[in-house]
């Protein structure tokens, strides 16, 4: 797939994503979004190299592996930004 459709999947698979783990984001949808497409070639570049096949279109297996790259990001980015609002200011 290009780099068009993989940023046309990355924005249903945030907005996926959001629906799955929803909650207060610092950013909002855009973020979310961008998180989204992120995980989306994350998840495909993955998916690939652990025997996933490669990712040729918009299928089913597809969106799930995208899908998954965006949690995985949405839950990395949520972890990171408690932390950073958690540390006091020096």
């Amino acid at each position: 797939m290009g780099v068009f459709s993989w940023i046309i999947f990355g924005l249903i698979a945030g907005a996926m994503a959001k629906l799955i783990m929803p909650g207060k984001d610092p950013g909002g949808w855009f973020v979310t979004i961008l998180i989204g497409i992120c995980g989306a070639i994350v998840g495909g570049f993955l998916g690939s190299m652990i025997g996933f096949g490669g990712i040729t279109g918009f299928d089913f297996r597809s969106l799930l592996v995208a899908i998954a790259g965006s949690l995985v990001l949405l839950w990395a980015y949520r972890l990171v930004k408690r932390r950073a609002v958690q540390r006091p200011q020096q």
